[in-house]
């Protein structure tokens, strides 16, 4: 048999249930033409030698913001910064060095470097006093801002939070310098808008850095009108390499006349470009106290404050839009982070189920962060796909200064249930929520297996899952999500070409988080080699 390309030489993890690992893979064209002793006696225009790394089906990830984030990237960024400190020289060097930009915008500050997790505006006067400063923090939930934004828009101590959002003030009531949730867009609706073609920049920027990661497709959590513009373009310019569903943005402060709207756009799609999910932002965050929990949160002496955090969408209003949308054949995109998040997402799928019947539009809830035990079990009653994004799992500063002090102990063990909901019977799917967090898919395999970052000991190891199952998610898992597993997700005969190749065998030469994509084929194409 003549092929175009055999990897061999090492192990392949196929993903695919009842034969995980084979010993090599022939490709033709962008198609997998044979897989284990026929692939390693193929005839070969070209051999990759694995060395005695580990090959495994291309990763994708079900969670991730590439178009906002590639913006991101080119504007100020704080990928270099560590603390306070090094966050504020961050936002001076990129204003001296870009004098003539009249906002200073860009994301990616960690909460946990300012105390209770608010930078104030006083940092950011000291170093740009004069032109407008906002910045969200690196989950998105949170924006830095200082005086002369926050004049702009005209926030002052008189001004009245929004419903959906909160100003963190000062003890005259005056504002501090952090917008929390749609407080942001009180600032934001006075900086220049992105256009279409910041996000074709941003989103070839995005492309990048996934495919240094081994991933080959994705679904974009936040497409709203420019960003599926720009995802249109690159895909007819032969430029989108990846395979992209997009989740078309559900905007809450609107009715369901976007059902229509949303049907219309997606007829708008690409060889690569698939906007067939709707993302619904159910709550916050618990570091800002916006995550929709079911018991109060504490304060700082551990006694209940009487906030439950914020329904973004109504519960009831939720139940009749999602049983529209799954009318209408749209899979459901869902973000929540506390339990009561949850429950309120689990009861929108369960109303859709009975007016519509089990439609396979595989709706899943990404984040899970709180999960109270009664829910486990409906994921899988439900046929919801967990989207978990493991780097988050780990007993890290985050956790022990912004979150496990205002939830509690009881709800402390409930956070993150991979392993729970696996034994429950879930489908799972991983992403990365990258710019929130990196896209480095060996880190977040490594943290789903072991519950552990880079810091503290383990957070709750009996939710640690195994390897296989990890990876599996990865790939077969997230290629469910995206309907796209009949095509991609494992490494089997007549499945596209999308492999990542890793530099070495992480099952048998150590940690996960240690070892690194070498080469990146999408469809027989290589889009990626490490220097």
């Amino acid at each position: 048999m003549d092929v175009d390309l055999v990897i061999r030489g090492g192990r392949i993890f196929t993903a695919e249930p009842g034969n995980p690992f084979v010993d090599a893979v022939a490709i033709r064209g962008d198609r997998i033409v044979a897989v284990g002793p026929d692939a390693a006696s193929a005839k070969a225009s070209e051999v990759i030698d694995l060395g005695g790394a580990l090959a495994t089906p291309g990763f994708i990830d079900a969670h991730v913001h590439p178009s906002t984030s590639g913006v991101d990237l080119l504007r100020c960024h704080f990928d270099e910064a560590h603390d306070a400190a090094s966050a504020v020289e961050t936002v001076a060097a990129y204003a001296r060095a870009n004098p003539d930009v009249p906002w200073i915008m860009g994301a990616g500050w960690a909460p946990s470097w300012f105390p209770g997790g608010c930078p104030s505006k006083d940092l950011l006067d000291a170093v740009v006093p004069d032109r407008p400063v906002v910045l969200p923090n690196s989950d998105g939930h949170s924006a830095w801002t200082n005086s002369k934004a926050l004049e702009i828009a005209g926030i002052d101590s008189g001004t009245p939070d929004p419903s959906d959002g909160r100003f963190e003030r000062l003890a005259d009531g005056s504002p501090q310098g952090t917008l929390h949730e749609g407080a942001m867009n009180v600032v934001m609706g006075h900086a220049p808008a992105d256009t279409v073609e910041d996000f074709v920049a941003g989103v070839l920027r995005g492309q990048e850095e996934l495919f240094r990661y081994g991933i080959t497709g994705w679904q974009d959590a936040h497409v709203d009108e420019p960003v599926h513009e720009a995802y249109l373009r690159l895909d007819s310019d032969g430029l989108l390499k990846g395979r992209v569903v997009g989740a078309m943005w559900w905007e809450r402060d609107r009715g369901m006349e976007q059902i229509h709207q949303l049907v219309s756009r997606r007829e708008r799609a690409g060889d690569r470009f698939r906007p067939i999910a709707v993302k619904l932002m159910v709550d916050g965050v618990v570091e800002n106290f916006t995550a929709s929990i079911l018991e109060s949160y504490l304060d700082g002496d551990g006694k209940p404050t009487g906030n439950i955090g914020i329904d973004f969408i109504d519960p009831d209003e939720l139940k009749v839009i999602v049983s529209h949308l799954d009318d209408h054949d749209f899979q459901c995109h869902f973000h929540a982070i506390g339990d009561r998040g949850v429950r309120n997402s689990l009861d929108a799928v369960e109303a859709a189920v009975r007016r519509n019947g089990a439609s396979g539009n595989r709706h899943h809830i990404a984040h899970i962060q709180l999960v109270n035990p009664d829910d486990i079990p409906r994921f899988a009653a439900l046929g919801v796909v967990a989207n978990a994004q493991p780097l988050w799992a780990c007993h890290d500063d985050h956790q022990t200064d912004l979150t496990i002090p205002y939830i509690g102990e009881d709800r402390y063990r409930q956070q993150y249930p991979f392993g729970s909901l696996l034994r429950a019977g879930a489908r799972m799917g991983m992403g990365s929520d990258w710019g929130v967090s990196t896209a480095n898919v060996m880190e977040e395999v490594d943290v789903a297996v072991t519950r552990t970052g880079e810091t503290g000991g383990p957070l709750l190891p009996e939710e640690a899952i195994d390897p296989i199952d990890a990876l599996t998610a990865f790939t077969l898992g997230s290629a469910y999500i995206n309907h796209a597993d009949a095509e991609t997700g494992s490494i089997a005969l007549g499945k596209l070409a999308d492999l990542a190749i890793l530099d070495r065998d992480p099952f048998v030469d150590g940690p996960f988080r240690e070892a690194q994509v070498s080469t990146t084929i999408i469809g027989g194409e290589v889009v990626y080699q490490r220097p």
